[in-house]
């Protein structure tokens, strides 16, 4: 199976094996608008559920405990505050957190003895912090200020690197697809948004940058001098580098997702580490979409803007316009051939136009 795989590999490198993804780019880019689009209803219907990190809050922690049952602290906290409705999780198989609204002092007190109570430990094991809103706000404008200079520096850079600012508009829309698909599909899981979700999203924007760059520079060294030559045109050349570097993208996306995963379904699902499961899914869910957008949204989407260059387009027609005319002419050296392999063979074969074709054959006499 390695064989084959590595075999697949260099038939896609050497041109053996080519898959269109270039020539079919307006069925990718109908899919990830699709997608776009309902990721962007499902945030603005369903919306975020955020942390108290960001809409502020009295938190509990109560640990060593031999039952993580949450509803114990459902009811410990019905008690004091009927009209609260708690956010309950747990934390490893011997710790239990709860999330309430801003508690009074008095309310805070009793709240921590009826979790001891509840779940038969020390008031000591019951910690209380308070986390107002304001830190959560600062939490969003320094993630959404990080955010618009990441995206500056990407354009500028990409645009002096490759000197083209189609290929950092490329790599913008890329990126722009793979955050509003990953902020769409975790909204609809509907977990909790954390300062770590918002490091996950920041992480998945520089490996799809990072994956969107390697394809372009094997289109910068595919497309080198395009216009000198006429065997091939620059969207043929363009997806000649995406299917070579389709390997290396499969490979590199497999082995970013290896780790992530065990810490998504192991390490949240298994274990119960529920606080790694917030930058763990962002980070799963953004691999594959940046895997996907580096090959079927960034490169296409470069081709698209360069065809509409006059110098590109024309070379796009002369080449057309070459191979027209070579087919032309091979198919008239084929009839040649043809009409003269019948006259050799004394009209054995019947060719279309001939007039061999034309002779009646006498009959015979039936006896």
């Amino acid at each position: 199976m390695a064989s084959g795989f590595s075999q697949w590999g260099n038939d896609l490198y050497t041109g053996r094996r080519s898959y269109g993804i270039v020539r079919h780019r307006r069925a990718f880019f109908v899919a990830s608008a699709i997608a776009v689009l309902l990721s962007v209803l499902v945030v603005g219907f369903k919306g975020f559920d955020l942390g108290i990190e960001f809409r502020g809050g009295s938190q509990f922690v109560v640990s060593d405990v031999s039952d993580t049952d949450e509803q114990i602290a459902l009811d410990a906290v019905a008690g004091v505050a009927p009209d609260e409705v708690p956010r309950v999780s747990s934390l490893g198989s011997d710790a239990v957190r709860v999330q309430t609204e801003k508690l009074d002092t008095h309310e805070v007190t009793e709240v921590t003895s009826a979790l001891a109570d509840g779940y038969g430990v020390d008031e000591a094991e019951v910690g209380y912090s308070y986390i107002g809103p304001s830190w959560g706000q600062d939490v969003s404008s320094s993630a959404l200020r990080a955010l618009v200079i990441f995206l500056a520096f990407v354009a500028v850079v990409m645009s002096l690197y490759f000197r083209s600012w189609r290929m950092a508009a490329s790599a913008l829309v890329a990126l722009f697809h793979d955050v509003i698909i990953t902020a769409g599909v975790y909204a609809l899981i509907g977990w909790e948004v954390t300062p770590a979700t918002v490091i996950g999203f920041l992480t998945i924007l520089g490996y799809s940058v990072y994956d969107t760059v390697v394809v372009f520079d094997k289109v910068r060294e595919n497309t080198k001098g395009i216009l000198d030559q006429t065997r091939s045109t620059y969207a043929e050349r363009a997806n000649l580098a995406i299917n070579q570097t389709l390997v290396r993208s499969i490979n590199t996306s497999v082995v970013a997702l290896l780790p992530v995963a065990s810490i998504l379904f192991i390490g949240a699902f298994v274990l119960g580490a529920g606080t790694l499961r917030d930058i763990a899914l962002a980070l799963f869910i953004g691999i594959i979409v940046g895997a996907y957008s580096s090959i079927y949204i960034a490169t296409p989407f470069e081709v698209m803007l360069r065809e509409r260059e006059p110098k590109i387009s024309a070379h796009t027609a002369k080449v057309t316009a070459a191979r027209e005319k070579a087919a032309q002419a091979s198919g008239a050296d084929d009839q040649d051939a043809a009409l003269a392999a019948a006259g050799a063979t004394g009209g054995a074969q019947l060719v279309p136009g001939s007039h061999q074709g034309n002779k009646a054959q006498p009959r015979r006499r039936r006896r």
